[in-house]
């Protein structure tokens, strides 16, 4: 019995030395064909410059506005563009740049035009399907459903 139980002993040794040393690889099969997908995204970090965002934005908020809120408040006109921080949380997330300008809202409605701040970001890889650039943004005072409340805040880096 006592043999038995040394032999086993040896065995397992045996078989454990085999393990460690196996010869040690850079990466596996796995990771030589489809790192990319196993690492995630690299992102180039080439972000267009605060202007790029603007022809998007009167557009989509015309249409939040008349499709959501049945109002006819639209953006007329832009002034005091301003860069607020690109990639503010470092190399490893998404690259973004932050953006604030002064935007003359006006609606025939309520017959009257006001200048507010427009809150936006640039992202890389966050357009349609990954692919290209997005934009969100906000108008201050003119989010309704609380989306970046408060004031825009969430909007802001």
């Amino acid at each position: 019995m006592r043999s038995l139980k040394l032999s086993f002993a040896a065995a397992l040794f045996i078989m454990g030395s085999a393990l460690v040393a196996q010869p040690v690889s850079a990466a596996s099969w796995l990771e030589m064909n489809f790192g990319s997908l196993l690492r995630g995204p690299s992102y180039s970090g080439s972000v267009p410059g605060c202007e790029w965002g603007l022809y998007k934005i009167p557009r989509r908020f015309a249409h939040k506005e008349f499709v959501f809120w049945g109002s006819d408040a639209r953006i007329d006109d832009f002034s005091d563009l301003r860069e607020i921080a690109f990639r503010p949380w470092g190399e490893k997330v998404i690259p973004r740049r932050y953006c604030e300008a002064k935007a003359l809202v006006s609606s025939v409605e309520y017959g009257k035009q006001v200048w507010t701040k427009v809150y936006y970001s640039i992202g890389e890889d966050t357009g349609f399907a990954g692919i290209t650039w997005g934009v969100t943004w906000c108008v201050a005072g003119m989010d309704r459903n609380l989306s970046y409340a408060p004031d825009c805040k969430q909007a802001r880096p």
